[in-house]
């Protein structure tokens, strides 16, 4: 097997699928391997197991622009677009280049042989091998995969039933006719609570702090409709646009009139659940609408649940835990045979990979995002991290597009190395990542920065984003190149 290539892909969910489908098509020259730590690919579909796992956006701008989704419903389950994966590789011969079980434990880049020299950990019993790119290529996402958030509650210990991070799901975890708790109230949670209910005698979602919740149909009559009557490309390319545009509008909407959407969202809960329900207290959290992510529930599935009486939500605080269930601050306790922690995530980046320029270590909270594509001081590499308002897809695919422009231009101009380098004047002291989700404020020590105008500044913009990825100056003033007989520049930022 070769072992040096052009270009390094870590990782082999969406966003490694995507970047190696655009370097075949754009840099056809380059040779890549895709090395994937697990044993499968699909990346955060293939390792979500619990009940009800399903997308949190729309198909039509969470799947491939290259590859229409032909499926029924817009909002899926994790089943379907694990397969949707898997099967744009197998089309595309991507699978070929993907080696399973090859974990990154360490990258060095040298500046003198301008390439990234990677140790690798191969198979269970994680032999040692050497791979080395030009370019290297992250599509690891951005949490652990081998371990979820659990908070650190009293008493935890005395609890004698089943107590279930959603992240460590296994199918023989038999929930019929009993009493479930799930603890949380993000994307997972109401996901969770719907999906049990069916078959658990009740299940309650205990939640310290509402989320804004909207219900979406699960089927996009208009793009059924579009698939139904025009050729598969145009109407997947206007079904992606028409949920690209509905869902910017519907964000900024919610950013420039904040109290009219909280107004708007509330009603339309109310509706749902009776005039009696006192939905202020369960969905009026204490924030703005898209500080944190909304959760979507398709067809109303959460407020279903809740008017059959096979579902219901506590708004309180966990004082400790008892031997039956949770003890609350209200003084109320809740009696579960199984506790689930849908409590959230542990950031990772870069899938947690020693990352070294000439020997000396970084520092990723001293980074600053170039571009949403890599970050300063960091030569010919590239990370993939997608959107926090809008389909993880968009802006990775936006990456791989610019990944190849930029590679292109470094051939044509004879460069070697390309690593982006803030002025001294640039004041990054906002995070790069401008979320107040728990999982994201947990991890603020080691979340690169951002600046506050580009290429430094991440936008969240899908349209400034098209813009600046595809026709935006290659050689602007952040992005410096070196040819191969160049000197090699002093290491530069914080290692």
């Amino acid at each position: 097997m070769e072992k040096h290539v052009d270009v390094l892909i870590i990782g082999a969910g969406l966003s490694g699928i995507a970047a190696a489908y655009y370097l075949q098509e754009r840099c056809p020259q380059k040779t890549y391997l895709i090395l994937e730590a697990r044993e499968a690919m699909g990346g955060t579909w293939d390792l979500f197991r619990y009940p009800g796992v399903r997308s949190d956006s729309d198909m039509h701008t969470l799947g491939y622009s290259f590859r229409p989704w032909m499926g029924d419903k817009a909002i899926t389950d994790g089943e379907s677009i694990r397969q949707y994966i898997n099967d744009t590789a197998q089309e595309y011969g991507i699978d070929g280049k993907i080696r399973y079980q090859y974990r990154v434990t360490h990258a060095d880049w040298s500046s003198e042989e301008a390439k990234w020299t990677l140790q690798v950990e191969v198979g269970e019993d994680k032999t040692q091998e050497t791979f080395s790119c030009n370019f290297l290529y992250m599509a690891t996402g951005y949490y652990d995969y081998d371990a979820g958030y659990t908070p650190d509650w009293d008493d935890i210990e005395r609890y004698q039933g089943q107590l279930i991070h959603p992240q460590k799901w296994s199918d023989d975890i038999d929930y019929k006719n009993k009493n479930v708790v799930v603890i949380g109230s993000g994307a997972t949670a109401v996901t969770l609570v719907p999906a049990m209910a069916t078959d658990a005698a009740h299940v309650t979602m205990l939640q310290r702090t509402p989320t804004y919740i909207i219900s979406r149909p699960a089927k996009d009559a208009i793009a059924n409709w579009l698939h139904r009557y025009l050729p598969s490309g145009i109407a997947h390319q206007l079904a992606r646009w028409k949920s690209i545009l509905l869902q910017m509008y519907f964000y900024l909407l919610a950013r420039w009139f904040p109290e009219a959407t909280k107004k708007g969202i509330l009603e339309l809960i109310q509706e749902e659940l009776g005039e009696d329900y006192e939905v202020e207290k369960d969905f009026l959290p204490p924030y703005n609408p898209w500080d944190q992510r909304l959760c979507l529930v398709p067809d109303s599935d959460l407020f279903k649940v809740m008017n059959a009486g096979k579902a219901s939500i506590v708004t309180d605080t966990i004082e400790g835990f008892t031997e039956t269930g949770l003890r609350l601050s209200s003084g109320d306790c809740l009696d579960a045979d199984i506790i689930v922690t849908a409590t959230g995530l542990v950031i990772k980046l870069a899938g947690g990979i020693e990352m070294t320029v000439d020997g000396k270590q970084y520092d990723s909270s001293s980074l600053v995002s170039y571009k949403g594509v890599t970050y300063s001081h960091l030569p010919n590499f590239a990370q993939a991290f997608g959107y926090t308002n809008a389909s993880w897809t968009l802006k990775c695919e936006l990456i791989a597009e610019y990944v190849c422009r930029l590679i292109n231009y470094m051939d044509k101009k004879g460069y070697v190395q390309c690593t982006p380098i803030p002025s001294d004047s640039l004041v990054p002291d906002e995070s790069a990542v401008n979320l107040t989700a728990g999982y994201i404020e947990r991890a603020q020590d080691i979340i690169p920065k951002q600046g506050h105008q580009t290429p430094w500044k991440n936008y969240q913009n899908y349209l400034l984003d098209i813009n600046l990825m595809r026709f935006s100056k290659i050689n602007d003033d952040g992005m410096h190149f070196r040819k191969a007989n160049d000197p090699v520049p002093p290491a530069k930022g914080e290692f």
